[in-house]
């Protein structure tokens, strides 16, 4: 468990509250996932508005990602992560009571939607300097394990559940449901007694040149460190291969593996089996990362998320492709809780944000949407869902390659700078 001594009890105690608090938060935002989309289609009856809602809560970390990294690293993270929340709760409570006064339009659930996300964004860059600040770095890829578990169950458990809601009752009222996780997330966050940043001199804060100044120091950084930076470019690829999966999950089980999307409960397997290998790979990195290394544990989990990728685009059974999305899962997982906890373990406190915001930005904001978009492409060109998987895959070949070319080859088993 987290706590290993007496004097480290106080301390578990607000990692207890830390983890409440980004379950409950991740649970309300999942609910707003599957309400919002259905709300605006309810409302206007267009796939292209229902879009438009997708691409509204996609843009804020592409947009302002650098800026909210620079402004995490300034601020007192505890009180931007509370106005943050606080905000989120306010502005998402306008929707049902709009909807009960029988206001509610299509670009107002767009604009909440937008600014909640941007809020998020906010949010994650102080919460990606809290933690290493809360629980130290000689605990911290336990204790982020344990968070990104925690939340994968979440992810497993609650889209299901609001789905089942949003068929049964109006699902405007269901965004009441994600301003009240709002809320009880940042309560929790108050609640935490320990510090969530190092103190800063303000002579330090007044006499800093510019905003832009700041991103810059945080760019060079990443451009510096030769792990961190590979970790960054091939993480992007990583996120490509499971952009293009995500994207044609659906198409590839009913066209490849005779699983229609509606009225088969094999689909429900498929979905699940991703995030039961990250549950997996949330229980064994801890131990992968004392016995190889950050660097060395993500020479051998990309190959083996590399494999297992070929081996879904190889299947036909839906019983081996639930198997082998699980096995994939897995290795995705490690590689990505691998490369978190490493940069967390590497940065300075004064840089946290804006270098885990940055390369999240990389990753999982270009990366991820690049993938759906080149297997969408492909399938829309006529060839097979598989094809389009099969694409996110060579690209992560390709990154597989970067890695083993790389610097990380030489790279002890301990974190250096």
């Amino acid at each position: 468990m987290l706590k290993t001594t007496a004097d480290e009890a106080h301390a578990d105690q607000d990692f207890r509250r830390y983890l409440a608090a980004r379950v409950t938060s991740v649970a309300g935002s999942l609910v707003a996932t599957v309400a919002l989309p259905v709300l605006v289609y309810q409302l206007t009856g267009s796939a292209g508005w229902t879009s438009a809602i997708a691409v509204a809560e996609a843009l804020p970390y592409l947009l302002f990602g650098l800026i909210a990294g620079a402004v995490a690293d300034r601020a007192d993270r505890r009180v931007l992560m509370l106005s943050a929340d606080f905000a989120s709760a306010a502005l998402l409570a306008t929707i049902p009571a709009a909807w009960a006064l029988g206001m509610l339009t299509a670009p107002q659930v767009l604009v909440v939607g937008f600014c909640v996300q941007t809020l998020f964004v906010l949010f994650d860059a102080a919460n990606f300097g809290a933690l290493p600040t809360l629980v130290g770095k000689r605990l911290l890829t336990e204790a982020y394990s344990r968070v990104y578990g925690a939340t994968t169950l979440t992810e497993l458990v609650i889209p299901p559940l609001s789905g089942l809601l949003v068929a049964v009752a109006t699902p405007a009222p269901l965004t009441a449901v994600n301003a009240v996780t709002a809320l009880a997330s940042g309560l929790l966050v108050r609640s935490i007694v320990r510090p969530l940043s190092t103190p800063v001199d303000t002579t330090t804060r007044r006499t800093a040149t510019s905003m832009l100044a700041d991103i810059r120091t945080g760019l060079s950084f990443l451009a510096r460190h030769r792990v961190v930076r590979v970790l960054t470019l091939v993480g992007t690829t990583h996120s490509v291969a499971s952009g293009a999966y995500v994207a044609m999950l659906v198409p590839w089980a009913d066209h490849v593996l005779g699983v229609p999307p509606s009225g088969d409960w094999r689909i429900a397997v498929l979905f699940s089996g991703w995030g039961v290998g990250g549950l997996l790979a949330s229980r064994i990195v801890p131990r992968l990362t004392r016995c190889y290394g950050g660097a060395r544990l993500a020479l051998g989990a990309l190959p083996a998320s590399l494999l297992c990728g070929c081996a879904v685009v190889l299947t036909t059974h839906w019983i081996a492709a639930a198997v082998t999305a699980t096995a994939w899962g897995a290795a995705y997982s490690t590689v990505v809780i691998n490369a978190i906890t490493y940069r967390q373990q590497v940065c300075p406190d004064g840089l946290q944000s804006r270098i885990n915001t940055t390369c999240r930005m990389l990753s999982w904001g270009i990366g991820m949407p690049t993938g759906a978009a080149l297997a969408g492409a492909i399938a829309a060109a006529g060839a097979s869902p598989r094809a389009g998987i099969a694409a996110g895959v060579l690209v992560l070949a390709i990154g597989v390659i970067t890695a083993w070319c790389s610097p990380l080859r030489n790279e002890p088993r301990t974190a250096t700078t």
